[in-house]
C-alpha cells in the first residue's frame, strides 16, 4: 500500500494527463524557492533535533488543529499552548493518538494531501494514520526524528531548498539570522521585514513598541521623522541579514497618500491611544504607501497581505493568543482601495508590489485587470484557505486571461509546518503542469512554450519577482 498515488492532480483524460506528466517530470526537481513564510530560524540556528511527531505535524499546525477543534475537540487536548497560562495536554503521544483517531476529519482537505506527502516520502509510511496505526507510525517518525538526517539543516538540504524567507518583526534582533550566519552553514535563510507591530495603532502595545523601535535605531520614533527614519535604519538592518521584501498583514487593501502634515498628526494621535477605528485604519493605509516609497529607495519588495479577520473568537485570543485558527476571509475592494498607493507609484516598473486575497472573486473582476496594467503590481499565488489543488488551479483559470503568467510570482509556501514545504511545491507544480496541459490539449499553448512556461511558474517568476 502507497499513501500517494503517482498521477495525483493530474487530469482523468489519458491523453491530457500524459502532457502533464511529461511537464512536470520537466520541473519536479527543481531546486525550492521559499521566498515568503513563517519557519522559526531558530531551527536552522541551533539545529537540534525535532522533540516528537506531536510537536512537529499537531501543534504548531492550524490547519491541523482548527478542524479538530471544528469537531468539539478542545485545543487544550492538542497541545496548543495557553497565552493565559492553562494547563494543556504535555504527553506527545497522548496527542498524536488523539490526532490520528480524527484523521479522517482531514479528508479531501490539502492538509490531508501534505501530511500523506511528508509521511511517505520523508518518514517511509506507507499505512494510514488511524487510532489502530497511531503508535507504530509515531514510533517511527520518532526513530527517524533521532537520526542526524532529520535534524534542521539535513532536511532543508534534503528538500533541495536554494532559499527560504522567514518573517520578523521590526524589533526582532534576528540573533537567529545572526547565529546561522555566523556558523558557517551554507544553507540559504533570509529574514523578511514585517512591521505590523509599529505601523498599526490597533496592535497590542503599539506605543512601546514604537518607543522600542527608537531604542534600537537610536532615532526619536515618537516623532514623525524620527519614525520614519527608524523605518529606514531597522529595513537597512533586515538587508544586511539577506532581506528583499517586507510583508504587511493588514485588515482591509485600503492606502492613503496623506500629507504629510496630516500623517504625522494622525501618528501622533496613535501613539497617544486617541485614534478612532477609521482613523487607524487610514493610518496603517498611508503607512502602506510610505513604505512603497522606501521600497523604491532600498528594493524591498512590497508584499501586502489583507483580508484577513484576525482572532476573530475573543474567548479564544484570550485564552490562547494569536494565529490560533480564528482567522476569517473577508470581501476586499482592491480598484478603490489601492488607488492613492497607484497614484503615487503605481507607474514604477523598479517598483514591485505583490497583492495577495482571501476574496477569490476578486481575482477575475479587480487583481487580474490592475496587475494587467499597472508596472508595479504582480498577483501573489493562491494563498491560505486557497494553497488548495482546487484554488491554484481556479487561481490560473482567473488571472491568466487578463494578467497572463508574467504579472504573476510562482509559488510560496506561507507556511509553519516545516515537513509540509515539499508537499506544497508539489501540489503547485502538478496543479501548474495540469492547467498547462489542458491548454496544449485544447489549441492554446504550443508544448515547447508550456514546458518553458513550467520552469518559469515553478522557478524563474518567484526568483525574479523577490530579487533572489
Amino acid at each position: 500500500m502507497t499513501l500517494l498515488h503517482d498521477d495525483r492532480l493530474f487530469p482523468v483524460e489519458p491523453q491530457v494527463r500524459k502532457i502533464a506528466r511529461a511537464l512536470y517530470d520537466s520541473v519536479k526537481g527543481l531546486p525550492i524557492v521559499s521566498p515568503h513564510g513563517h519557519t522559526d530560524p531558530r531551527w536552522y540556528a541551533e539545529n537540534v533535533p525535532f522533540p516528537d511527531p506531536a510537536n512537529l505535524f499537531v501543534i504548531p499546525d492550524h490547519y491541523v488543529f482548527r478542524m479538530l477543534h471544528s469537531q468539539g475537540i478542545p485545543l487544550e487536548a492538542l497541545g496548543v499552548p495557553r497565552a493565559d497560562g492553562g494547563e494543556t495536554e504535555q504527553d506527545p503521544r497522548k496527542i498524536w493518538r488523539l490526532f490520528a483517531a480524527n484523521y479522517h476529519l482531514l479528508r479531501a482537505t490539502p492538509s490531508r494531501l501534505w501530511l500523506d506527502h511528508s509521511f511517505q516520502e520523508l518518514f517511509g509510511i506507507t499505512q494510514r494514520l488511524s487510532a489502530e496505526t497511531a503508535d507504530l507510525i509515531y514510533d517511527q517518525i520518532a526513530a527517524c526524528l533521532a537520526q542526524p538526517g532529520f535534524r534542521p539543516r539535513a532536511l532543508f538540504e534534503r528538500f533541495n531548498i536554494e532559499v527560504i524567507a522567514t518573517t520578523e518583526s521590526p524589533l526582532d534582533d534576528l540573533r537567529w539570522h545572526k547565529m546561522i550566519r555566523d556558523s558557517g552553514w551554507k544553507g540559504r535563510v533570509i529574514t523578511a521585514y514585517r512591521p505590523d507591530a509599529v505601523v498599526d495603532p490597533e496592535f497590542a502595545n503599539f506605543t512601546a513598541n514604537v518607543e522600542l523601535l527608537g531604542q534600537l535605531t537610536g532615532e526619536n520614533s515618537t516623532s514623525w521623522n524620527g519614525y520614519l527614519a527608524a523605518h529606514r535604519r531597522r529595513r537597512a538592518y533586515f538587508k544586511s541579514f539577506g532581506a528583499t521584501s517586507t510583508d504587511h498583514g493588514h485588515a482591509s487593501a485600503r492606502t492613503e497618500n496623506l500629507s504629510q502634515k496630516d500623517a504625522a498628526q494622525l501618528f501622533d494621535k496613535a501613539l497617544r491611544g486617541n485614534c478612532t477605528p477609521e482613523e487607524a485604519d487610514a493610518f496603517r493605509g498611508h503607512m502602506l504607501t510610505e513604505m512603497a516609497r522606501m521600497s523604491l529607495e532600498d528594493g524591498l519588495v512590497l508584499q501586502i497581505h489583507p483580508g484577513s479577520f484576525r482572532n476573530h473568537s475573543a474567548e479564544m485570543l484570550q485564552r490562547f493568543g494569536r494565529d490560533k485558527g480564528y482567522d476569517i476571509p473577508t470581501r476586499t475592494d482592491y480598484v478603490r482601495a489601492l488607488k492613492p498607493l497607484l497614484d503615487a507609484v503605481g507607474e514604477r516598473p523598479e517598483l514591485t508590489v505583490i497583492l495577495f486575497t482571501l476574496d477569490e472573486t476578486s481575482y477575475s473582476r479587480e487583481l487580474a485587470p490592475l496587475a494587467g496594467v499597472y508596472p508595479a503590481l504582480k498577483i501573489g499565488p493562491a494563498w491560505w484557505f486557497y494553497d488548495s489543488a482546487e484554488g491554484m488551479l481556479r487561481f490560473r483559470e482567473l488571472t491568466t486571461e487578463t494578467a497572463g503568467f508574467y504579472n504573476t510570482v510562482g509559488f510560496n509556501d506561507d507556511t509553519r509546518a516545516f515537513c509540509s514545504i515539499p508537499a506544497r511545491h508539489d501540489v503547485a507544480r502538478r496543479v501548474d503542469c495540469t492547467y498547462l496541459a489542458t491548454l496544449v490539449a485544447t489549441g492554446r499553448l504550443a508544448e515547447d512554450e508550456a514546458h518553458e512556461v513550467a520552469l518559469e511558474l515553478t522557478y524563474r517568476l518567484v526568483k525574479q519577482a523577490y530579487k533572489l
